[in-house]
């Protein structure tokens, strides 16, 4: 079984996060990367699908150099290989799917894991951009994943339950918290990574349709209101939460 793992450099969630001066990008001074936590979720099911069915775990990122430290974490892990697809600009989500889709294309897998979504802008959309660019069926927000003679039942994620849904392979799966528990990179493994090579492939060239305009911080928090302790206050917190708040 070939099985590709497309994973993201993103800020540390320990960051604090300062807007650049050009108002369009955070100030990387400073700032810590890390492997997206939903693509660990991600790189861990494919582990566990090699341990089960065989073949290779292949480990996919777009972007500058850097991004490199986060392919290392997933060989560190125990992937067989890495690829970087090398860019250094700037890309909206449906650049980064063509190139990561172009470069799938050649790969053939028979499975192909997602992040539910990056926690950078957790916009969401790679993981199915890529599945229809390259015409396979795909399911998201994925707890519970069981694949047997190339068919596959999936348990979801949906508002207010879960949803039960088959497939067959190849297929393109985004995985959600609970699917699995990702392991910790052993010493061996972190030593081993160290040594592996990292193919460097130069990314398509793409337009890019979205660009930040401006990037802000949300308003600091205001004080809190104490309108009373007991149930006398009730009249007057209706009316705040009808006046002020308008959420009545």
């Amino acid at each position: 079984m070939r099985i590709a793992v497309c994973v993201n450099h993103v800020p540390d969630t320990e960051t604090k996060i300062k807007i650049a001066a050009d108002k369009r990008a955070i100030d990387p001074a400073g700032v810590n990367y890390m492997l997206s936590p939903y693509d660990e979720i991600a790189v861990e099911q494919g582990l566990r699908l090699r341990e089960k069915f065989g073949g290779e775990v292949i480990a996919l990122g777009l972007g500058g150099e850097q991004h490199k430290e986060t392919l290392r974490k997933a060989l560190a892990m125990g992937v067989d290989r890495a690829v970087l697809l090398k860019d250094e600009a700037e890309r909206d989500s449906f650049a980064v799917a063509q190139g990561l889709a172009e470069e799938l294309t050649a790969l053939h897998p028979d499975v192909l894991l997602f992040g539910r979504q990056s926690i950078d802008y957790d916009s969401a959309q790679v993981g199915t951009l890529v599945a229809e660019m390259l015409g396979l069926p795909s399911v998201a927000v994925v707890v519970k994943m069981e694949v047997e003679d190339g068919k596959v039942i999936c348990e979801r994620e949906i508002e207010g339950g879960h949803e039960v849904v088959e497939t067959q392979l190849p297929a393109v799966f985004l995985t959600q918290k609970g699917l699995n528990e990702p392991r910790y990179p052993s010493l061996k493994g972190i030593m081993a990574a160290k040594k592996k090579p990292i193919e460097e492939k130069p990314a398509i060239a793409v337009d890019v349709r979205v660009e930040a305009i401006v990037m802000h911080k949300p308003p600091a928090k205001g004080s809190g209101k104490i309108v009373g302790t007991d149930k006398s206050a009730v009249p007057e917190l209706v009316k705040l939460l009808h006046d002020e708040a308008k959420v009545l």
